[in-house]
């Protein structure tokens, strides 16, 4: 049986009346790419920093690996690494020093970091720009810097919330291919993304959450079973779960009402 890497029990977030995130139960295993899909502000990165132990969930618990991460917290983030979609990162130090700061953090041998550290840093192509301040870097080679430190211990989970803005297509097509190395290795990756086609191609399994409620979990073939719709893409599927498509077939009628005006 699979170790279950993740595991989330009536998961839940509340302000005053308004529920954040509603409860739910998850796991997701060694190993897995998982996809966590929805609108913007259904909920996606308050799930995530619920579970990387940056936000104290209202209810519910977060084990990562069997250990609690609100009771434990110091075990279980040992086991974790998170990559937000704004990096937060020193910007008055060079990247080769923010590499060697996190490395130090947890206690990487010399040897150990040199080695990690050059393959990430030349799979990225930042080598040459390691000696410069972070306040120099743009969104997305700040993007790939904090994926090579997030790496550098090794880390059970991988936790990234919209990893691919900023980046270039080279960038993303290392970042896709590094990942999928990376799951068949055994570390599980948790991504929330709003590009439809990146979450069809390389997750194993995804999760559509809206207004703060997780609608569906599987794979694509099994949400493509449960609309009974077997060709239908995962914008599709989107789009009908999410209740999206109606709006997206008003905006096509408001996009083709101007040249219908001229014809008619």
């Amino acid at each position: 049986m699979n170790e279950v890497r993740i595991k989330l029990n009536q998961l839940s977030k509340e302000y005053g009346e308004n529920h954040a995130v509603k409860p739910f139960d998850l796991e997701v295993k060694k190993g897995e790419l998982f996809c966590f899909l929805g609108p913007n502000g259904s909920g996606k990165t308050t799930t995530i920093k619920m579970m990387t132990g940056l936000l104290e969930p209202t209810n519910g618990t977060v084990h990562i690996s069997g250990v609690n991460m609100w009771k434990e917290a110091l075990e279980a983030k040992k086991q974790i690494a998170y990559v937000p979609d704004q990096p937060k990162l020193y910007p008055k130090l060079t990247g080769s020093e923010f590499l060697q700061f996190t490395a130090s953090v947890f206690r990487l041998k010399e040897e150990e970091f040199e080695e990690r550290a050059e393959r990430y840093v030349r799979m990225f192509q930042l080598e040459h720009r390691l000696d410069e301040l972070i306040e120099t870097y743009s969104h997305g080679m700040k993007q790939k810097l904090s994926l090579c430190a997030a790496l550098l211990h090794e880390p059970k989970v991988l936790f990234l919330d919209e990893p691919t803005v900023g980046l270039d297509p080279k960038g993303a097509r290392t970042m896709k291919n590094l990942l999928q190395e990376l799951c068949r290795g055994g570390m599980t990756v948790f991504m929330s993304t709003h590009i439809l086609e990146i979450a069809e191609q390389m997750c194993d399994r995804v999760a559509i959450i809206k207004n703060g409620d997780l609608l569906t979990v599987g794979t694509v073939d099994e949400l493509r079973q449960e609309k009974g719709s077997e060709d239908s893409s995962l914008e599709d599927l989107f789009l009908e779960l999410t209740g999206d498509r109606e709006t997206q077939s008003y905006v096509q009628e408001m996009e083709d009402y101007p040249s219908k005006g001229i014809r008619e």
